[in-house]
C-alpha cells in the first residue's frame, strides 16, 4: 500500500502512511505501579492491636501504681512501640496513597511527600494527614458505593484528643491525668485499625473490579 500523504512510499504496516508521514507518538511516563496494600495493612493492624494492649497495660499501671522501675520500663517499651507502629503506619500511608494516585490522580489535593512529612510539620500536622487519608479514601471507594467519612473522622478526633491529653499532661501529671490519656490512645489505636482495614479493603475491591490498572490486580 502507498502512502496516503506523500504518495510515493510504502506505507506501515498496519498504517495508511509511510514512517516519514505518520505522527510521531508522544511519549507518556509511565504512572506509579500500583502495589497491594494487604501485607502492609495487616501488620499495620497487629502494630496498632499491641499499641492498644499497651494503653491497657498502661492504664492498669496508673491505677496501681507500680514501683518506680517498672513505671519506668512499662514507659520505656510503650515509647520503643509507639515508634515501630508509626514506622509500619507511614509505610501503609505511603502505599495506600500511591494507590490512590493510580485510581483517580486527580482527587489527591496535598503533594506526594506530605504522606510522610506532613505529620512532623508544625500546626500543619493537625489537619494534612486526616486530609491525605480522606483523599486516598475517596479515590479507594468502589464505584457506586459511597465513601462516608465518619470512621476517618472519628479516628482523628480520637487522635487530636490524645495529642491535647498527652499536653495536658506534661502540666497535671495526676492518676486521673494519666488513665485520661492513656483510654484515648487506646481508642485512637483502635479506631485507626478500622480505618486500615476498610481503606485495604476497599483498594482491593477497587481494583478487583476494574477497569484495567497500569498492572495486575491486587490479592
Amino acid at each position: 500500500m502507498i502512502c496516503a500523504s506523500c504518495h510515493s512510499t510504502e506505507a506501515v504496516t498496519g498504517e495508511t502512511r509511510c514512517a516519514r508521514c505518520a505522527p510521531a507518538v508522544p511519549f507518556v511516563p509511565p504512572g506509579p505501579p500500583l502495589r497491594s496494600p494487604v501485607g502492609l495493612g495487616r501488620a499495620t493492624v497487629v502494630m496498632l492491636g499491641l499499641v492498644g494492649a499497651g494503653d491497657a497495660v498502661a492504664i492498669w499501671a496508673d491505677l496501681a501504681s507500680p514501683s518506680y522501675r517498672v513505671g519506668a520500663v512499662l514507659n520505656i517499651g510503650q515509647g520503643v512501640l509507639l515508634l515501630a507502629t508509626a514506622v509500619v503506619y507511614l509505610c501503609w500511608l505511603w502505599r495506600v496513597r500511591v494507590n490512590a494516585e493510580v485510581f483517580d490522580a486527580s482527587s489527591q489535593s496535598k503533594a506526594r511527600w506530605l504522606t510522610i512529612g506532613g505529620w512532623f510539620i508544625p500546626f500543619v500536622n493537625f489537619w494534612f494527614p486526616r486530609r491525605i487519608v480522606l483523599d486516598a479514601w475517596d479515590a479507594s471507594a468502589p464505584q457506586g458505593r459511597p465513601s462516608g467519612h465518619g470512621p476517618v473522622d472519628l479516628w482523628w478526633t480520637a487522635w487530636v484528643a490524645g495529642l491535647i491529653a498527652d499536653r495536658l499532661l506534661r502540666v497535671e501529671s495526676g492518676a486521673v491525668m494519666r488513665v485520661v490519656s492513656d483510654g484515648v490512645g487506646l481508642v485512637a489505636a483502635a479506631l485507626a485499625a478500622l480505618v486500615v482495614l476498610r481503606l485495604t479493603r476497599m483498594q482491593s475491591e477497587k481494583a478487583a473490579q476494574g477497569p484495567l490498572l497500569p498492572t495486575t490486580a491486587l490479592g
